[in-house]
C-alpha cells in the first residue's frame, strides 16, 4: 500500500510521518507517536475514550484518519499539562473531585471537558451530562465527572 507524507502539530511540536492512507488517527498517536493516553475503547466513535483536539475542536481520532489531520494541529491528553508538569485546570479537578475510577475513560472526558468549556462556558448539570453522551464510563454513576466538569470550568474562568 502507498504511504503519504504528512507534518501536523501534535502537542505544540512539528512532527512528519509517512503514513497508509487507511490509518486512523487514533494509530498514528498510539503507535508512531507513543501518546498512549489516547485511549481505543471500541474503534467506531462510540465510546469517546479516544477524544483529542484537532484545531481546537474535539475530535474522536478513531474516526479520523491520520492523512486527513495533515496541517492541523492536534491536542492529546499528555499536551493539556504544562511543560513543568502542572495540570491544566480540568485535569486538577477531575483529581480534585474524584471524576474518575479506574481511568480508562477519563482522558476522552477531559478532553470532551475542555472542548465545551472552551465553547461553550460553564454548563448546568444537565447540559454537561448531554455534551459528555458521546463518552461513555462503566465505572461510575458520572456524578463526579460532571462535578469535576463544573469545577474545571470555573477554574478555567467560565462564568457561572
Amino acid at each position: 500500500m502507498s504511504q503519504n507524507k504528512i507534518t501536523l502539530k501534535v502537542n505544540g511540536k512539528s512532527v512528519t510521518r509517512s503514513t497508509a492512507p487507511d490509518r486512523l488517527l487514533s494509530q498514528l498517536l498510539r503507535e508512531d507517536l507513543a501518546l498512549t493516553g489516547t485511549h481505543i475503547g471500541c474503534d467506531t466513535g462510540q465510546c469517546g475514550a479516544c477524544t483529542v483536539h484537532v484545531s481546537g475542536r474535539a475530535v474522536k481520532s478513531c474516526t479520523m484518519l491520520a492523512v486527513q489531520a495533515a496541517g492541523t494541529e492536534v491536542t492529546t491528553i499528555e499536551g493539556l499539562a504544562a511543560p513543568d508538569g502542572t495540570l491544566h485546570a480540568m485535569q486538577a479537578a477531575f483529581k480534585e473531585c474524584h471524576g474518575l475510577q479506574c481511568g480508562f475513560c477519563t482522558p476522552g472526558m477531559v478532553m470532551s471537558a475542555v472542548d465545551l468549556v472552551t465553547h461553550h462556558g460553564c454548563q448546568s448539570e444537565v447540559q454537561v451530562r448531554e455534551a459528555l453522551e458521546g463518552n461513555l464510563c462503566r465505572c461510575t454513576g458520572y456524578q463526579n465527572i460532571v462535578r469535576a466538569v463544573q469545577t474545571g470550568a470555573v477554574a478555567m474562568g467560565a462564568k457561572v
